[in-house]
């Protein structure tokens, strides 16, 4: 059982950065890898980022319409993952969701994670 809770959401302009915050609750933080997930209203769920456990010698997975904007990190003695977005666009409007799998390694598959967040709204206007 692992709970995750996002925050850090909001309203921005294009071009402007937020930076999103998932808190875990878990006694194997450090060894799970932890996604973040997109829904757009009338599209379906998307991977956006993954970053993995430690020692895995994997590196984080960035999905092509975040890649060189989005930029995920994790804070062990937190146990909290950060996605940190820069330039946003308004195609980034969506609720953003993080998720936790027991494997150590990074995927971009919803399937392998088997706790989730409620979720964080990011509106950006034009």
């Amino acid at each position: 059982q692992v709970e995750l809770v996002e925050s850090g959401g909001g309203l921005v302009q294009a071009g402007g950065s937020l930076r999103l915050s998932c808190a875990a609750s878990s006694r194997t933080f450090s060894r799970q890898a932890i996604g973040w997930f997109r829904q757009a209203p009338g599209k379906e769920r998307e991977s956006v980022s993954s970053i993995s456990g430690s020692s895995t010698g994997v590196g984080p997975y960035y999905a092509d319409p975040v890649k060189g904007r989005f930029t995920i990190s994790r804070d062990n003695a937190k146990n909290t993952v950060y996605l940190e977005m820069n330039n946003l666009k308004p195609e980034d409007t969506a609720v953003y969701y993080c998720a936790a799998r027991d494997s150590p390694f990074a995927s971009n598959w919803e399937g392998n994670f088997g706790s989730w967040g409620q979720g964080t709204q990011v509106t950006v206007s034009s």
